[in-house]
């Protein structure tokens, strides 16, 4: 499995703030307020940073001690770590965008909207840090019978 790369993560918060201002602008044009997300997101983004983390560590003590780790339980922390970071990126450039429009208003934005915004964005920032920290606790050590080329021989008395 490779490493999540910043590149696909910067995409995916160029994508989300774009559709985070366009929500935005739709809303208000439509007449509506703006769209302000919940306090509590910022407080599940931190609980999934934590529980990536929580899920990954013990990938990493088996891996510093020596011992096997079922490889499924490395891919599953992994996979988690991976989706983490991806949420994040998309979550921080949703909020950034809402926050830009918000910003770009020519009256002055609610301290409460802004508020919340910030949390938000800052949360996911904090996700994406902890997700490719604990991608990086999942990474196994190469087994040595990976470095030589196997080679597909037919099972004896196969009439191969």
């Amino acid at each position: 499995m490779k490493r999540t790369s910043a590149g696909l993560l910067v995409v995916l918060a160029l994508f989300a703030a774009g559709g985070g201002y366009l929500l935005d602008q739709l809303l208000t044009a439509g007449g509506r307020a703006t769209f302000t997300p919940s306090l509590l997101l910022p407080v599940l983004l931190l609980l999934i940073a934590a529980a990536a983390l929580g899920v990954s560590w013990p990938v990493r003590r088996s891996v510093r001690s020596g011992i096997r780790i079922d490889p499924f339980r490395a891919l599953r922390a992994a996979t988690l770590a991976r989706a983490s970071s991806l949420v994040g990126a998309l979550m921080a450039g949703f909020g950034a965008g809402l926050l830009v429009f918000l910003l770009s208003r020519p009256i002055d934005p609610p301290v409460g909207s802004t508020v919340a915004m910030l949390a938000l964005i800052g949360s996911a920032i904090v996700l994406v840090i902890a997700a490719l920290v604990a991608e990086q606790f999942c990474t196994l050590p190469k087994d040595p019978d990976d470095s030589e080329p196997r080679e597909l021989s037919p099972e004896p008395g196969r009439g191969h």
